[in-house]
């Protein structure tokens, strides 16, 4: 799989509360695309990442990060002035997050449609993008236009997650460019506030003949505490949350998600299957502090699944 987005340095709070009270902090990687990557690639797929960075400190770290993980970064580059991206997290001792970018002037800015490599999209199966990476940028929309083209001239698989942050941009204009996506989108991963945004309910029913409309029968809905319900082509399935053994830090539970239902989708499981192991790495996923920390690798997925035993001594 491949993906495309702006990458941060997290800065993660090393105590709970409101930032202003808080004095000490982590650094970390964060991104919501690039998480997809990270969690497809300890699952052992094949994951590559379409990106810029500061040619920085903190643009460096994160290409050392990435690399370490495994993932191709031959289509990342360094850029001079453009300062790398960053955030800062505030968490709650109830788990809920709050984010504050400093991400304008963005590297990724400076990224040209004609770069996408058609070569490179040629050697993946899924192309996954989010409502992220054209936030950041106005220019960024007509690179993921041109990757998504691409991908669907070549027939490719494209799976797309709305992951608004209204931080970024106001909802009239997430929802007029994210819906001028959907004639390349083969697959919805979206919660049920981003689908109230996009067709205007948060009724499953409505929400899938909405969609179906605009050309798409394969949308998940994510709901949190209440699981997950899907459409794939008709089918309709209602699975619920399995819960977690404790939620430290809410972020990136959502990407969690998508890693385990695109690895299903890549391993051709039934709806069930795959809408069980999207939830369960949502669950596990909030239980570590940090973006991407609590992404899990396959041989832990295979012992929560009962396909393995783990042995502790």
């Amino acid at each position: 799989m491949i993906t495309i987005g702006d990458a941060l340095v997290a800065m993660t709070p090393t105590s709970s509360g409101r930032l202003r009270f808080v004095h000490s902090f982590e650094k970390k990687v964060g991104g919501a695309e690039l998480n997809v990557a990270i969690g497809c690639a300890r699952l052992g797929l094949k994951a590559g990442w379409i990106s810029r960075l500061g040619n920085d400190e903190f643009g460096h770290y994160i290409l050392q990060c990435v690399r370490g993980e495994g993932i191709d970064t031959t289509h990342v580059q360094l850029v001079d002035g453009y300062p790398t991206s960053l955030y800062f997290k505030e968490i709650f001792d109830d788990g809920r997050a709050g984010s504050y970018y400093y991400r304008s002037n963005s590297p990724t800015s400076t990224m040209r449609p004609e770069q996408i490599d058609e070569a490179y999209v040629e050697q993946a199966k899924i192309v996954h993008i989010s409502g992220v990476f054209p936030a950041v940028a106005k220019t960024n929309r007509e690179v993921l236009l041109r990757l998504v083209q691409l991908a669907k001239q070549k027939g490719k698989l494209v799976t797309f997650d709305p992951n608004i942050r209204l931080k970024l941009w106001s909802a009239e204009e997430a929802r007029e460019t994210l819906l001028a996506l959907m004639p390349y989108i083969d697959v919805v991963l979206a919660g049920e506030e981003e689908a109230d945004l996009l067709v205007g309910t948060t009724e499953p029913a409505e929400i899938f003949a909405r969609f179906a409309q605009l050309g798409i029968r394969h949308v998940v809905i994510k709901r949190g505490e209440r699981g997950a319900v899907g459409n794939r082509d008709g089918e309709v399935l209602d699975h619920p949350a399995i819960p977690a053994s404790v939620v430290v830090d809410s972020v990136g539970a959502g990407d969690g998600f998508a890693v385990g239902y695109l690895y299903s989708l890549l391993q051709g499981w039934d709806l069930q299957k795959s809408l069980h192991l999207a939830n369960l790495i949502g669950s596990i996923v909030v239980g570590v502090r940090g973006d991407n920390e609590g992404l899990p690798y396959l041989d832990e997925i295979e012992v929560y699944l009962g396909q393995k035993q783990r042995i502790e001594r």
